[in-house]
């Protein structure tokens, strides 16, 4: 479900009426949008670099100090099926250990190195409601998104009607970075 932006105001944008496209579908392209910009936002993620399982809980160690908090709701990706996944942490250890449970118990293990690093990340992309210019620029995404997916032949069309071709690329960041230049994470590949 999208944070930032809903359907309805892209939708207003795009000038399209909900019975051509769902909000399901607009939200689908508000999700893509809201993905493609969170990675380079300020938000709470570092990399894990080892694991160990204890009991029911998984000790998490991450490359940096974390900035997690016990009772948080973090994404872990990278380590395996049984600490994937939206996880609450349960214990703070030090700056850059943790402990979340594990989906089911699991026999005990000693350090395992993660090669290449696991990800947590509190995505919380709510803490940029109310910011104007990254609300455009997930606006500006969407609307690229939108028209990759209707541009017959890979062509968009300008406003006096003539055909331009129109791909995806990897400038489509670059493009409103400096609307976001204010929010972006310094460890981010965007630059």
């Amino acid at each position: 479900m999208p944070v930032l932006v809903t359907a309805a105001q892209l939708r207003a944008v795009l000038g399209v009426p909900n019975t051509l496209y769902s909000d399901a579908q607009l939200d689908d392209i508000l999700n893509t949008s809201e993905d493609a910009i969170g990675d380079f936002l300020v938000q709470w993620k570092a990399s894990i670099k080892r694991h160990k399982n204890e009991g029911n809980y998984e000790y998490l160690e991450t490359v940096t100090p974390h900035k997690f908090y016990k009772g948080q709701t973090v994404a872990i990706s990278g380590v395996h099926q049984h600490a994937n996944g939206s996880k609450t942490i349960h214990k703070i250890i030090d700056a850059y250990t943790f402990s979340i449970p594990t989906s089911q118990p699991i026999t005990d293990y000693d350090w395992r190195n993660l090669i290449p690093n696991g990800l947590a990340a509190a995505n919380d992309l709510s803490q940029y409601n109310d910011v104007d210019a990254v609300e455009e620029a997930v606006l500006q995404i969407a609307v690229d998104v939108f028209q990759s997916r209707l541009a017959a032949g890979g062509t968009q069309q300008a406003l006096d009607y003539t055909p331009a071709p129109y791909r995806m690329g990897r400038t489509l960041l670059y493009k409103v970075t400096g609307l976001i230049s204010k929010y972006i994470d310094s460890n981010s590949q965007v630059g």
